[in-house]
């Protein structure tokens, strides 16, 4: 089923808005995944705040002209989803994760801060730690010269009183 002119247009502005709130685009081909693969992917992609979409290649070139995305332009061919994600690398982990389930979906590329990503860059994008796990890991590293400290402090006082009831 083919879109009208102004049907079109408003495709092409809804991608350009989504494409300048976002920090990352990642696309993969889907030949061959099945409808109840890729929904469960767009299920897994909405939990995350990922929006994954179904363009015509056209409209996304189009989409993405003058924005961070544009790098990717030449590269979009094929049948395509596109995730586009605020979250630096929520875009990449969703899909990324769904491709080591699902060999038929096979990621081509993707861009992060205005720079093209080929498969590996995407891939080691995904596995960096969420923002939450990268936060708690600094915690406990401010949190272990003093809890150090404190087990140090805790084992003189005990040693002290079994010398005083010597």
């Amino acid at each position: 089923m083919s879109l009208n002119r102004s049907e079109k247009e408003a495709v092409v502005a809804q991608v350009a808005d989504l494409a300048a709130k976002s920090q990352t685009l990642v696309v993969a081909e889907y030949r061959g995944v099945t409808v109840a693969d890729l929904t469960q992917l767009r299920v897994k992609a909405r939990a995350q705040n990922v929006n994954l979409s179904v363009l015509k290649n056209t409209l996304a070139r189009r989409a993405v002209a003058g924005s961070a995305f544009e790098v990717v332009a030449d590269q979009l061919t094929g049948p395509l989803i596109y995730g586009f994600s605020e979250d630096a690398i929520a875009a990449a982990k969703v899909v990324a994760d769904f491709a080591k389930t699902n060999d038929k979906l096979v990621i081509r590329g993707g861009v992060y801060d205005g720079k093209a990503l080929d498969v590996n860059g995407v891939k080691e994008l995904a596995s960096i730690p969420s923002k939450e796990v990268l936060l708690s890991q600094l915690l406990g590293l401010l949190q272990s010269p003093v809890s150090r400290t404190a087990r140090v402090l805790a084992a003189l006082a005990e040693k002290k009183g079994e010398a005083a009831a010597a």
